[in-house]
């Protein structure tokens, strides 16, 4: 526990919500009322659903052509398939972009609910299901995702996140797109379940660290020199 802890208080997308978080609370705090816990729960499911999205349709989606956008998108998440147990590509490599996408969630639901219930109660409403439902089932997704991860003592919940999120890496990465404990029911809602007979028929040894591009692609070549790795074999 108190590895998985020290990794996610290293990780810079982390710290930058840290202030959002802190301010969500403590406009929390100040105008508490039961509706408020309605607007954390709305927010914790918006974020587990675009944890799949995110995850599914832009990490897992057909490889861009340009060598700049491949490049970011390798550093992003490619090279964690690549290179699963190198902490350096647990959380991609835009520390900023949770930030924006809070604030860009926040100031939506403010701007809806402003004509509803006024501008204050909107900023309250926006923030606390951004800011503090958000952004708490994003550090839970941290949690999750460096706990299956890291070569750690685990306990039952430990083994069963490794080995639910294991078998996207090793099994199938056209499904299990979940990370977050608990959160199957997406996959499931979306065809997207694992599946182990499917999983036997879709899986090819050479393509599957690489997400089914032959590892040998010259984007991928060109975007491990720049980060100066070498695939296994090599």
């Amino acid at each position: 526990m108190a590895e998985v802890l020290g990794h996610l208080f290293r990780m810079r997308n982390l710290q930058y919500l840290m202030p959002f978080y802190s301010l969500g609370w403590g406009l929390l705090v100040v105008n508490f009322s039961l509706w408020l816990l309605a607007a954390i729960a709305w927010g914790c499911l918006l974020q587990f659903l675009f944890e799949y999205i995110l995850h599914r349709f832009a990490y897992h989606g057909t490889p861009p052509t340009d060598q700049g956008a491949f490049s970011k998108l390798y550093r992003t998440h490619i090279a964690h398939h690549e290179f699963p147990s190198d902490p350096r590509f647990f959380a991609g490599d835009a520390p900023w972009y949770g930030v924006r996408v809070a604030a860009l969630v926040a100031g939506l639901h403010s701007l809806v609910l402003w004509p509803l219930v006024g501008l204050s109660s909107s900023i309250v409403i926006g923030t606390s299901a951004t800011f503090v439902g958000g952004i708490s089932a994003y550090l839970f997704y941290e949690y999750c995702h460096t706990l299956a991860h890291l070569p750690v003592r685990k306990g039952g919940f430990g083994r069963w996140i490794t080995r639910t999120h294991l078998a996207h890496h090793f099994q199938d990465h056209h499904a299990t797109f979940h990370v977050s404990a608990g959160m199957g029911w997406i996959d499931r809602m979306l065809g997207t379940a694992f599946d182990k007979a499917q999983a036997r028929e879709r899986f090819d040894a050479q393509t599957h660290a690489t997400l089914g591009m032959d590892p040998d692609d010259a984007r991928l070549v060109m975007a491990r020199e720049e980060l100066g790795l070498i695939k296994n074999g090599d």
